[in-house]
């Protein structure tokens, strides 16, 4: 008698499972990534952040001289460095807005958007 006799004639067991779509079993298959993050950390690494430039004093008292004399109704473009969030340094950004309000005790302007901006951090400012 051979060593399977008993059982290599037996029908196959049926499942009472339903049977998997060939699309549901081919995603048992897919890859996963063993480090959750570890792509968005390198992306993250790898960006580039710029560095705040130092004014010189007359543009400081010209940026001062404009912000004295702001008019509500006027439209300004404003260029000014935000820190990033994450990482020392950041970058200059261009708005043309209307400032709303400047609070010289903070030492900050708000503009239409309700975004505030650190007078410090004004770069230059033009009327448009």
């Amino acid at each position: 008698m051979n060593k399977y006799e008993d059982i290599v004639n037996l029908s196959r067991p049926v499942s009472s499972h339903p049977k998997m779509s060939i699309e549901n079993r081919a995603k048992i298959f897919i890859p996963f990534a063993a480090l959750t993050g570890y792509n968005e950390s390198i992306l993250e690494e790898g960006r580039l952040v710029g560095t705040k430039k130092e004014l010189e004093k007359d543009k400081i008292e010209e940026i001062n001289s404009i912000l004295s004399n702001i008019n509500k109704d006027t439209i300004y473009k404003i260029t000014y460095f935000k820190q990033d969030k994450y990482k020392d340094g950041g970058e200059y950004i261009d708005v043309i807005t209307k400032i709303n309000k400047i609070d010289f005790a903070y030492k900050r302007i708000t503009i239409d958007n309700k975004e505030l901006i650190y007078i410090e951090n004004i770069y230059n400012i033009t009327k448009k």
